[in-house]
């Protein structure tokens, strides 16, 4: 073990939410029937080993996999160097920054949107760009992340005044039209844009897509996996080359159980299938060749009726977008590693 490898442990135990770590800890040592010396030592074990924080351990179940597979998989450590390797920061501001984002990948995001300076600057663009977004519309930070500093807003009938004061008052920069999702996403979820997670890998100018799962909202006016401590939404593995759900829900909270159906509109979730699926894929290979700076991203995509759009790209995302899966993908990140 590297004297770099102990350096992690301070930032660990710094930034894990403790009370996540006790709840999970007597979860498992009940389902588990396990004494918490032995889980505790099976923790420290994991972080010195794998690179991992305390909470891996958990989130990725190690504690229903045998020592020999837990290497499979690139714990938040692993996921930090790599993706510091794929992702320089020089070139993460354009999926960092919203405004940027948008400016560059306008093409395909297949929504109207505005900085607050623009709706400030020009108050008829304002009350036409407002007027155009219906009923809703959503206002970001735009350097915000995990779904943190955005709010869906009623659009009100005194526009644009009260919208600007709103965003002035929240520190947000950015207004967009609300997306509307197909009309099968609506079905199944109706109270949040579900948007599909895709991560793609570019490596000697091709786009590889690793995985994709879609998140599904509960109740939530967003489809974010981390809302209320990963204990709202889920998400489902999507089988890439069919566009198909392959697997139940999966909630990123160890204690809760699998989802068959939706909690609240009984859809089968096995078996849904991302309408535009084909398009979906196009759109992220087309998006990941615009930005090669950025090796490694995960791509959050809509789908409407009239077929996919691009949300956001992110170049830090969650090792957790691998669970619902329930695969690692280590080799293959050493692998692409090794390339560059």
């Amino acid at each position: 073990m590297s004297i770099k490898r102990l350096i992690y442990i301070p930032y660990y135990l710094f930034k894990t939410k403790w009370n996540l770590f006790f709840k999970y800890s007597r979860f498992v040592k009940r389902e588990k029937r396990i004494t918490y010396f032995r889980l505790y030592r099976e923790v420290l074990h994991t972080m010195l080993k794998h690179n991992a924080s305390p909470i891996d351990y958990f989130s990725l179940r190690f504690y229903d996999l045998p020592e020999e597979e837990r290497g499979n998989y690139p714990c938040t450590g692993f996921m930090y160097e790599y993706q510091l390797k794929m992702n320089p920061g020089d070139q993460r501001d354009v999926l960092h920054d919203k405004i940027k984002f948008l400016t560059l990948f306008n093409d395909f995001s297949g929504r109207k949107w505005a900085t607050l300076a623009m709706l400030k600057e020009n108050k008829q663009f304002a009350a036409e760009f407002l007027r155009e977004a219906g009923e809703k519309a959503v206002l970001k930070n735009s350097t915000g992340g995990a779904g943190k500093q955005v709010e869906v807003i009623k659009v009100p009938s005194d526009i644009p005044e009260s919208v600007i004061k709103i965003m002035e008052a929240n520190n947000f920069d950015l207004a967009e039209h609300y997306v509307i999702q197909h009309d099968a996403l609506m079905k199944l979820s109706p109270s949040a844009l579900n948007t599909i997670r895709i991560v793609t890998q570019y490596i000697e100018g091709k786009v590889i897509i690793l995985l994709a799962f879609l998140r599904i909202s509960v109740n939530s006016p967003v489809d974010n996996l981390s809302v209320g401590e990963y204990g709202v939404n889920f998400g489902a593995p999507v089988d890439i080359e069919t566009g198909m759900i392959c697997g139940p829900g999966i909630y990123l909270d160890i204690t809760k159980s699998n989802v068959l159906h939706h909690p609240v509109t009984r859809t089968p979730i096995i078996g849904f299938e991302i309408p535009y699926w084909e398009q979906c894929k196009e759109i992220v290979i087309k998006a990941a060749a615009l930005s090669s700076g950025n090796r490694s991203i995960g791509w959050d995509v809509a789908v409407t009726n009239e077929g996919a759009v691009l949300i956001e790209g992110n170049h830090n995302w969650n090792l957790l977008s691998m669970l619902p899966g329930h695969k690692g993908y280590k080799k293959e990140f050493l692998q692409y590693s090794s390339m560059i």
